[in-house]
């Protein structure tokens, strides 16, 4: 195995290419819109490329950490894309979420567990290209899981952000009715994180961020979350489509920016409706439970989650390997 490529050095990026360029022993070529990560990690050893078509021609194995599947599409579709660019023996790794249809399947866990290596991958590539790559996917994560056919593992992952956001949106409404009752929040989640109502969630979102009201800027924001919720409903659509559905799930994420959802507030003993726009940059996990607990509402949740896999084999004229991470 040669020459190693990285596209994409954003939060989970820039961290997951560290520990690619210490552990695995090879050559890493790294690429993104802005030369900050590039000089970061020239002190590890990556090499920084200046287009797409100078790492495709180098790397054996390129590997893709972006933030959805238009920033995927915009890298790989095209003339100039890498589907185009990669020849037959090279290897396309995306580490990102994406929708099912595209069969891109991500790394899971905080940023904290990207600098330290311990993330969470999901594959779903035939088995010889899984076993190739896992020695690199060790540098980066402690669990590598075989999700099954091509597509499986995208969509465990956006059932894994799909369970989170529900999580967070009923931790931020415990919060909430506990400081109305005069409960002290601290003493809430603590006793919560030792019974059954502990969780991952719990404590890292909950005691980390909500408890203190401190957000980090540079973490998983609100607008992915978002993004992985239309996901998942785009799965489901794909499945057992209704007019119905579409309309209710087109109102829910219409928008998705600030003031373009209206937040439920808890006042007393009732749920009362609040129509004042959210601001999701003083409280983003309020944001996020005030978007998420209608768009994973039962309305939409309701009948059996049966997505139908979309992806077909490899992309057209795409003559390397598809690796879907």
């Amino acid at each position: 195995m040669g020459v190693l490529g990285f596209v994409g050095l954003g939060v989970m990026g820039e961290p997951m290419c560290r520990n690619l360029a210490r552990k695995s022993g090879h050559r890493v070529i790294g690429l993104d819109r802005t030369s900050a990560p590039l000089e970061r990690l020239a002190a590890d050893g990556v090499a920084a490329a200046g287009v797409l078509g100078e790492l495709a021609t180098q790397a054996e194995i390129v590997f893709l950490s972006l933030p959805g599947g238009a920033e995927v599409g915009e890298v790989c579709d095209g003339a100039d894309g890498l589907v185009a660019l990669l020849r037959a023996g090279q290897t396309l790794v995306d580490l990102g979420t994406s929708p099912v249809a595209l069969a891109r399947a991500p790394v899971a866990r905080t940023r904290e567990a990207a600098i330290a290596g311990t993330l969470s991958i999901m594959v779903d590539a035939e088995r010889p290209t899984l076993e190739r790559l896992r020695p690199l996917l060790a540098t980066m994560a402690t669990d590598v899981t075989h999700c099954g056919a091509p597509g499986a593992g995208q969509f465990v992952k956006i059932m894994n952000n799909a369970v989170l956001a529900q999580t967070v949106v009923a931790l931020a409404e415990a919060l909430a009715a506990a400081r109305a009752h005069g409960v002290d929040g601290k003493l809430l989640f603590e006793t919560l994180a030792r019974g059954s109502a502990d969780s991952f969630a719990l404590r890292n979102h909950g005691m980390k961020a909500m408890l203190p009201g401190e957000f980090p800027e540079r973490a998983f924001s609100v607008a992915y979350m978002l993004k992985d919720v239309r996901y998942a409903l785009e799965a489901r659509a794909r499945r057992r489509p209704r007019r119905a559905r579409r309309a209710h799930r087109a109102r829910l994420t219409r928008g998705g920016g600030r003031g373009g959802l209206r937040q439920r507030v808890l006042a007393g003993d009732r749920e009362a409706p609040c129509t004042r726009p959210v601001d999701a940059t003083s409280s983003p996990f309020l944001y996020m439970a005030a978007s998420t607990v209608s768009l994973l509402c039962s309305r939409c949740m309701r009948c059996r989650y049966r997505p139908r896999l979309a992806y077909q084999g490899r992309p057209p004229g795409f003559a390397g390997e598809a690796a879907n991470v």
